[in-house]
């Protein structure tokens, strides 16, 4: 999914109220102001009294619900084979977004998870924080490279901590 997909899709859900936050490769580029690799979706956070509002903003610029989605998440895509994958959380009355996982657990965000801001071609976004993005990252499921690739830079701009599941794991010599 290119930039100017991002661009278009974000605005059209600024006009239309719709808050978000960028997640995932895009959400970790955002923060980082610059493009920095290849993306095949850009991830979204909202609030899930929103999901109607995000499917109605986007249907005018081609986007429709993929079949296919699971239960904790629902995937649009449009003709030209651009997707979003939509991650819809709760919000308490303090702030926290509960996410749902698919068995059953529910998983809570602090309130400056939501703080991150970035840029897409110049354009200022929300994001997930660069920590919250790590936190993402650490859970349920085996890094890839690129994975390993985005949190070096996350640690590189931030300095966040990374769980050793996120970290490369060369020789010791190499760590010296």
């Amino acid at each position: 999914m290119n930039p100017e997909a991002v661009v278009e899709a974000l605005t059209m859900l600024e006009r239309k109220g719709v808050r978000v936050w960028l997640d995932g490769g895009w959400g970790v580029d955002a923060l980082l102001c610059e493009q920095t690799r290849s993306h095949s979706d850009l991830d979204l956070i909202l609030n899930a009294a929103d999901v109607t509002k995000l499917k109605d903003a986007l249907l005018p610029i081609g986007y429709r619900l993929k079949a296919g989605g699971a239960a904790t998440h629902l995937v649009l895509e449009n003709d030209l084979g651009n997707q979003i994958d939509v991650h819809p959380i709760d919000f308490d009355s303090r702030g926290f977004g509960i996410f749902n996982l698919g068995d059953g657990r529910r998983w809570p965000f602090p309130p400056g998870a939501f703080a991150g801001m970035g840029q897409v071609m110049g354009c200022s976004v929300r994001c997930l924080s660069p920590d919250a993005q790590v936190q993402c990252h650490a859970q349920g499921y085996v890094p890839t490279e690129k994975d390993l690739r985005d949190m070096e830079l996350l640690q590189q701009r931030f300095g966040v901590v990374l769980p050793v599941t996120l970290c490369r794991q060369g020789s010791h010599r190499d760590a010296l």
